[in-house]
């Protein structure tokens, strides 16, 4: 008998600046299908993922639709979830890289370096 593995699992980030399109979906999809079957053949499998809100995309759609970064990094992310909702994509957790979880996790790793 196999002994279990224990699998972390991400896909590209997508952009907080806009709906998510049919390319974020596939990847999104295919992922969780692999996910689904490690769990099935008895591997523990977590499956994260998140908004992706660095970066001059979402500054420049901010800027573009007169609000805050924050302000429309939070309206995306509301959408992004509905989305994968609606495709029952099921993350273990599906985050933001603007959050406080992030920011402590990431110079955690950078001051170890």
């Amino acid at each position: 008998m196999n002994k279990q593995r224990k699998i972390i699992v991400t896909h590209a980030l997508p952009y907080a600046n806009a709906p998510l399109h049919l390319g974020h979906i596939l990847e999104s999809v295919q992922t969780d299908i692999w996910v689904r079957f490690q769990k099935q053949i008895g591997n523990e499998c977590l499956f994260f993922c998140a908004d992706d809100t660095h970066g001059t995309p979402v500054m420049l759609k901010a800027n573009e639709m007169g609000i805050k970064p924050e302000v429309l990094v939070k309206k995306v992310r509301e959408d992004h979830m509905k989305t994968y909702k609606i495709y029952n994509i099921d993350f273990t957790n599906y985050h933001s890289t603007h959050s406080e979880e992030n920011k402590e996790i990431s110079e955690k790793i950078y001051n170890a370096a």
